[in-house]
């Protein structure tokens, strides 16, 4: 089986490689996520081997190749998991190896409780409730694992002090509570008369006591004892509590201090080699306390699961309320960029267009290509102001007589500014004013711009009256007067002849 888990930017991926699953290493398990939580930048890929050899070789190999920074490994066996083990520490990946030793020294850390002081104890233990004397059955975990070499060399290391204790039998499990009822119930020795089972897990311990419950139907004097002390419901330490156990052994698992070893290591911080967690001897007299210790322990950690779910939520709020901001800021300055775009444009357009207006007027030049005769009667016209005048004129080049035209155009816009205001100017005015008659006025303004005098006197008061909606406070009315309309409703007309809106529209713009 293969899980994982991360949480938050990954730094490092660590792989965990269990040799099975049970009460003890999902426990554990649980323990590595909640340093993984807590560091905040690791994934953690698990992977189960169910106490199989090969399944555990294959997972430790997949584990490489998808790219891990460091190893952790409970090895089911001591020999046959070391060449994968070798493998991973040969290509430069840390290897932790906990709980179980190899036959390889390729291995960065070894972190574990001290298996062989756990069977020591717990045979001084069993000799000191027999008082040195009586018989006692062993069913030792999976053959060939490091703990139960270890615990076993412990165990009887200590019963070899005292004489007149007897090892009736050394039976063969596999941690596993049906193989210690199955090696219990197969044993052809006479187990009727022991007197202590020493079952090196707390699950075989139960299996035994069931074995022996079965066989003989009838209540036992048999003690049982066994390792692991697991708190919580069905855990070693209620076993003893409930008198099912005579006592057990806090088999630690300290998933969070293997997880710091690992950052440790990772981040190039200074680290033991070997490391043996502490442990203690549960029995009657203290498991009661135990229990409500660990009882408070799972309540603050209840609770502080609580308060991780409620900062988990309140963070993934807040991201999701740091995106709508960033979002509504995004539009916010889309709109204003747009908002300043088309007020620049639109002001641009504005400006350009009361430009034109307002110098509409006085921006007529004289055509390129306006004909020689066009220019001839403009010059000759102006000359025929008496008989003198033509005779002592020269007569004018070609190149002089569009300056002249030019010149022509300058005197009239003059001549119409100084009179603009007047409502009862006449044509007949500005042509005194330019000292023309009023036809030779008439034609030498329409040879000139296409349009008559009147025409263009009328659109200079407008274009002037334009140019004071835009620019002044005054009235529609007074504009009107001030451009030399007498009535405001045909300047009005006028207005919107030229423009194509009413006064009041351009004012509102």
């Amino acid at each position: 089986m293969l899980a994982s888990c991360s949480g938050g930017k990954v730094q490092y991926r660590i792989g965990v490689s269990q040799c099975s699953e049970d009460i003890w290493r999902v426990k554990q398990n649980s323990e590595l996520r909640m340093g993984a939580y807590l560091q905040g930048n690791v994934e953690l890929r698990f992977a189960a081997a169910y106490d199989s050899d090969e399944r555990q070789v294959q997972q430790i190999d997949s584990l490489v190749a998808t790219g891990i920074d460091l190893l952790i490994v409970a090895p089911n066996q001591v020999q046959t998991i070391s060449p994968a083990i070798d493998r991973a520490y040969d290509q430069g990946v840390p290897v932790i190896v906990f709980e179980r030793k190899t036959n390889s020294q390729k291995y960065t850390a070894f972190i574990s409780a001290d298996n062989y002081e756990m069977g020591r104890v717990m045979g001084e233990h069993i000799a000191s409730q027999l008082h040195g004397r009586g018989r006692v059955l062993e069913v030792m975990g999976l053959k060939g694992s490091s703990p139960a070499i270890e615990r076993h060399k412990g165990f009887a290391d200590a019963i070899s002090h005292y004489p007149n204790i007897e090892v009736v039998a050394t039976l063969q499990g596999d941690w596993t509570e049906q193989s210690a009822y199955d090696a219990v119930r197969n044993c052809q020795d006479d187990l009727s008369n022991v007197d202590f089972v020493f079952g090196q897990n707390d699950r075989m311990a139960m299996g035994a006591r069931q074995a022996l419950l079965t066989a003989h139907r009838s209540p036992l004097s048999t003690k049982f004892c066994g390792i692991d002390g697991l708190p919580g419901r069905d855990g070693g330490i209620q076993l003893v509590r409930d008198s099912l156990l005579d006592a057990t052994y806090i088999y630690p698992t300290h998933g969070d201090q293997i997880l710091d070893l690992a950052i440790a290591i990772l981040d190039g911080q200074s680290y033991q080699k070997e490391t043996l967690l502490k442990s203690a001897l549960v029995t009657r007299e203290n498991a009661n306390v135990l229990l409500m210790q660990n009882d408070e322990i799972m309540r603050q950690s209840d609770y502080l699961d609580q308060l991780h779910d409620r900062a988990d939520n309140y963070l993934q709020q807040l991201d999701t309320q740091r995106v709508v901001n960033w979002m509504a800021i995004g539009v916010i300055v889309l709109l204003l960029l747009t908002i300043v775009l088309f007020y620049r444009y639109y002001i641009g357009k504005v400006t350009l267009h009361r430009e034109r207006v307002v110098n509409s007027l006085w921006n007529l030049e004289v055509p390129e290509n306006i004909s020689a005769q066009e220019s001839d009667t403009t010059v000759n016209e102006e000359q025929q102001e008496g008989a003198s005048v033509e005779k002592e004129t020269p007569e004018e080049t070609e190149e002089e007589k569009p300056a002249m035209a030019s010149v022509f155009i300058t005197r009239f816009r003059e001549v119409v500014e100084a009179r603009l205001e007047e409502s009862e100017v006449s044509i007949e005015d500005l042509a005194s004013d330019m000292n023309l008659s009023r036809v030779q006025l008439y034609r030498k303004v329409k040879a000139l711009t296409d349009s008559t005098p009147i025409e263009l006197l009328r659109t200079a008061r407008l274009n002037r009256a334009y140019q004071l909606l835009i620019t002044s406070d005054l009235s529609v009315s007074e504009i009107a007067y001030k451009v030399g309309f007498t009535s405001p409703s045909y300047f009005t007309k006028c207005f919107k002849d030229e423009y194509g809106k009413v006064p009041g529209e351009v004012r509102a713009v």
